[in-house]
């Protein structure tokens, strides 16, 4: 049975389409780490969303999961040009039990191509051809946050394992969740595909997804719920 990576459940978003239009205008984003308490196919652990710096115009942003049988850990390098984000580099690693894979993307915007090598399978190498705008899993996060926040539709263009996808998502309204032990209000995101289905909470000034759910046949995949940022 083909076991989800960190990069499939985070499609959101998932998990994502973090993505930014082409059109949307520029807007500035800062260094973070944020917390969650995380659950991965029934194993309870914990879970870090990082961004920093990476000298420039680019940016490192990373995902990390870590409970006591598995370790899941994505990383994303994008840039950002004048408040358009695009993917550069990705890692995507896994280890549960004695199980692991490890896979690496490129996008080469000069070229205009993206490709897949390590642990993939033999048709989803790429080529896969780049389209202004287009993003990777990750970055749909922070897409999605931006663009729910801004009030602009959910449609996004991802670039990720092999494959190019259209993704949209829709506001399913208002929601009350907890965080850092205080309430909040949240717009309640939600993607189906299939048997397929990611929610994400998204909390007016926070960076990230105050949480999110991936769910296959009715049942938790993955749920990642904030516990602190900064």
């Amino acid at each position: 049975m083909n076991r989800p990576t960190v990069r499939r459940l985070v499609q959101p978003l998932l998990f994502g389409a973090a993505i930014l239009l082409a059109s949307a205008p520029a807007l500035a984003i800062k260094p973070f780490t944020a917390n969650y308490q995380a659950s991965y196919m029934g194993l309870q652990g914990e879970g870090q969303m990082t961004l920093a710096p990476a000298g420039g115009d680019r940016w490192k942003y990373t995902l990390a999961i870590h409970s006591a049988l598995a370790q899941l850990s994505q990383t994303t390098v994008f840039e950002d040009n004048d408040g358009k984000w695009r993917p550069l580099s990705g890692t995507d690693t896994s280890s549960l039990l004695i199980k692991r894979s490890s896979r690496n993307a490129t996008y080469d915007w000069n070229k205009g191509v993206a490709n897949w090598s390590g642990d993939v399978k033999d048709d989803r190498n790429g080529p896969v051809q780049l389209q202004a705008g287009d993003l990777d899993a990750m970055l749909l996060n922070l897409a999605i946050v931006r663009d729910v926040n801004a009030g602009k539709p959910l449609n996004y263009r991802m670039v990720d394992d092999g494959r190019a996808k259209q993704m949209s998502y829709q506001v399913a309204g208002k929601d009350t969740i907890t965080v850092e032990g205080k309430p909040r209000e949240a717009t309640k995101v939600t993607r189906s595909d299939g048997d397929k289905q990611t929610v994400l909470w998204v909390v007016e000034g926070l960076p990230v997804p105050a949480r999110i759910l991936q769910r296959k046949d009715g049942k938790d995949e993955m749920d990642l719920q904030l516990t602190s940022v900064h």
